[in-house]
C-alpha cells in the first residue's frame, strides 16, 4: 500500500509541474508568444549575470512574427528583472545591519502615509 500510495503521489507532481511555455499556453497565449517568451526569459536571465543559459533570439521570426517579439520583449524584461531584484534582496541580506533595515522600513511607513493623505 505504501508503494502505491507514492507512486501516485509521485505521478500528482509530475503531472503538475509545467514549463513556462506549456502555461502560457494553457492560458490562451499563441505558441508564438510562448515561444518568444522561453527565449526572451532566457536572454534576460543572460544578461542581469546569470552563468547559466544564453542569449537566444530568433532575429528573423522577431522581426515578422509580431506576437513572438511582443513575448520575447516581456519574457527579457520580467526575467531580467526578477534576476536583478533577487541579486538586491541577496545583497541587503548580506550587508545590511539592523539599522539600515530600521532606516528604510521608517522610510516606507512615511511613505505610505503620505500617500494616503493626498
Amino acid at each position: 500500500m505504501w508503494r502505491y500510495a507514492s507512486f501516485v503521489g509521485a505521478l500528482l507532481l509530475l503531472c503538475g509541474c509545467q514549463s513556462t511555455h506549456e502555461d502560457l499556453i494553457a492560458r490562451g497565449y499563441p505558441p508564438a508568444f510562448a515561444d518568444g517568451f522561453d527565449d526572451g526569459c532566457i536572454s534576460g536571465r543572460q544578461a542581469a549575470g546569470s552563468i547559466s543559459g544564453e542569449f537566444r533570439k530568433n532575429v528573423p521570426r522577431y522581426l515578422k512574427d509580431p506576437q513572438y517579439a511582443e513575448g520575447w520583449s516581456d519574457g527579457f524584461r520580467q526575467c531580467q528583472a526578477m534576476l536583478e531584484n533577487k541579486d538586491r534582496e541577496e545583497y541587503r541580506n548580506e550587508h545590511w545591519d539592523e539599522r539600515e533595515r530600521a532606516w528604510q522600513q521608517r522610510k516606507d511607513q512615511d511613505a505610505a502615509r503620505a500617500y494616503r493623505s493626498q
